[in-house]
């Protein structure tokens, strides 16, 4: 493998999981086969249990575009050096898409502007919550503990019905 450009950027995890996947990680069950080493394994394993599994090129680059410009109120973009949006940067795009923030608690920590936004836009950082829960699919962890959240009723040997907790 040849570097073409060095440091050329921060990847998602997506990107991640997707180049091990190229290389073939996933397709060895044995994990003799494939020239790759242990320790991507160890991170195609992780990536496999993060929301990286189920996203596409597609999602993300919808909603990197609508996460570009956080605009304030009295925003129109029509002039550019006149705007009065709040750009978001590389890496907290970055971590947005990696970490899927489900509610503004969550993308607290990941935006560096967080306070300015909170009071001209906060109706628009909520819009942003709402478009990563609806474009990014969850993790695999995520779905199982929302479908483990609702209990089961079984049948007892007399008949009765009874309440089982999730097993664990």
């Amino acid at each position: 493998m040849k570097i073409l450009e060095a440091n050329a950027g921060a990847l998602t995890n997506f990107e991640v999981l997707d180049f091990l996947r190229s290389r073939g990680a996933g397709r060895d069950p044995t994990r003799v086969i494939v020239p790759i080493a242990p320790s991507e394994f160890k991170v195609y394993d992780y990536l496999e249990q993060t929301a990286a599994c189920n996203q596409t090129r597609q999602v993300i680059g919808e909603l990197m575009g609508k996460c570009k410009c956080i605009k304030l109120e009295k925003c129109e973009c029509i002039k550019p050096r006149q705007c009065e949006c709040i750009k978001l940067e590389g890496d907290e795009i970055i971590n947005i898409i990696n970490i899927r923030p489900s509610s503004l608690v969550e993308l607290y920590p990941i935006l560096r502007k967080y306070d300015a936004l909170l009071g001209e836009a906060a109706e628009t950082v909520e819009e942003l919550v709402e478009n990563v829960v609806q474009l990014l699919p969850p993790s695999p962890t995520q779905m199982q503990s929302e479908e483990g959240t609702a209990t089961d009723d079984k049948e007892a040997p007399d008949g009765e019905t009874m309440e089982v907790a999730p097993e664990v």
